[in-house]
């Protein structure tokens, strides 16, 4: 693993930085809301254009990865973000109002163009890299450990460039999307397990992925049920905690992105944990998995009850640390038991199945929170519920490897 920490390095700035450019707009959604005069609504639409994209370029870009090469679609599809990021810019900078949110609202849709084919590819990149399964898990925890940190980076480093400029924070994009692009074009090499393109036709590819869905469907749905509702709970989360400490308790600012991290904080520490523990045995992934979506539920159910900001804040870290224990565990299983020549498709699916938790957490939190805070923490207790029943009945740990 020593002698491929630069690849690693490379490969983790990818979620990192795709992570910086979706979430790093939390904080400062309000501020948004009040410059261009928009809805609370309208402005979730910025976290959810972007993941729509995703979701339906996902597939084709995993698809191209395994045709064309990894390298071959990661990077284009990181300058495109980087496009994306620029005209986002320049909307704010000689526009205004329902003119600008249009036009912002292009950018973000370039943006998750960019992100279809960059951060979804990471995982079978990973993959490919190494031959033993243990160095693969590894890496994984670290990949999964970057995009949390992602997140947990995010809402400081937006609210204080919030602080300079509204649209600060989308003038950083393009900045450390180029960054990456530099990253992986000069330091990720060949994959040690010769990973090579496939060379089949689309019908005949197309064919392939319907056989493996027929045969290990089960856990396969599974996993990505898991991810998306992960994501979902994280987003809306997120937006219900950014808005409450504006409204509420009138936090902004630093501050609000500081109070923003601590259970993004958790999430990381225990993605980054739970990373180095599952090693090779899928039973510890299968009930890690599980123990990580019931403490969750537990969570979420507990903080339809808090009372107190302190409450809500400990409350959510500890969902936090569920939803860092899971992650890993089904990134590690799908990741591992699918074979090489078809892993980037199938980690594609799944990489879409999280991007629709994106897209949909923060609206759909908008219009449950003008029901109740009860009915946001009864929906996130369901859906983590769900999650768990998921992984306990139908992700069989002898079944998650190739054949």
């Amino acid at each position: 693993m020593k002698e491929r920490k630069w690849d690693l390095a490379a490969l983790a700035s990818i979620p990192l930085i795709m992570t910086l450019g979706n979430s790093m707009l939390l904080p400062v959604l309000p501020l948004i809301s009040r410059e261009l005069q928009i809805s609370s609504f309208q402005v979730s639409m910025l976290i959810t254009v972007y993941g729509l994209m995703a979701i339906v370029l996902i597939p084709v870009a995993g698809y191209l990865s395994d045709r064309f090469g990894r390298k071959k679609v990661i990077l284009p599809s990181l300058l495109t973000a980087a496009v994306g990021g620029m005209v986002c810019v320049a909307a704010a900078w000689f526009t205004e109002g329902s003119a600008a949110y249009g036009l912002i609202i292009a950018g973000r849709l370039l943006q998750g163009i960019g992100a279809a084919g960059a951060f979804p590819i990471v995982m079978p990149f990973v993959g490919d890299l190494f031959k033993d399964e243990k160095l693969v898990s590894a890496s994984l925890g670290l990949i999964e450990t970057a995009n949390t940190f992602g997140k947990v980076l995010s809402p400081i480093l937006g609210a204080y460039l919030g602080l300079l400029l509204w649209y600060a924070p989308f003038i950083a994009i393009p900045v450390l999307c180029i960054i990456s692009f530099l990253l992986v074009w000069f330091l990720v090499g060949k994959p040690d397990s010769g990973q090579t393109p496939v060379k089949t036709g689309l019908r005949e590819f197309m064919s392939v992925i319907a056989g493996i869905l027929r045969a290990k469907g089960r856990w396969l749905y599974a996993i990505f049920g898991v991810g998306g509702i992960s994501m979902f709970v994280t987003f809306g989360v997120l937006f219900f905690l950014s808005e409450t400490l504006e409204e509420e308790y009138k936090l902004h600012g630093a501050a609000k992105g500081y109070v923003l991290a601590v259970p993004l904080a958790a999430l990381c520490l225990a993605s980054y944990l739970t990373g180095k523990i599952i090693g090779r045995s899928k039973i510890k992934m299968k009930w890690l998995g599980f123990g990580g979506m019931l403490l969750l539920t537990a969570a979420m159910l507990l903080a339809g009850f808090a009372a107190g900001i302190y409450w809500l804040i400990g409350l959510l870290s500890l969902g936090g640390i569920g939803i860092g224990t899971a992650l890993p565990c089904m990134d590690a299983l799908i990741t591992e038991g699918i074979e090489q020549e078809n892993r980037g498709t199938i980690t594609a699916l799944y990489s879409s199945m999280r991007f629709i938790g994106v897209a949909l957490g923060p609206p759909l939190v908008s219009l449950l929170m003008s029901w109740g805070h009860w009915q946001v923490f009864g929906t996130m207790t369901g859906l983590a519920a769900a999650g768990g029943l998921l992984t306990l009945f139908a992700v069989h740990p002898s079944s998650a490897s190739p054949e």
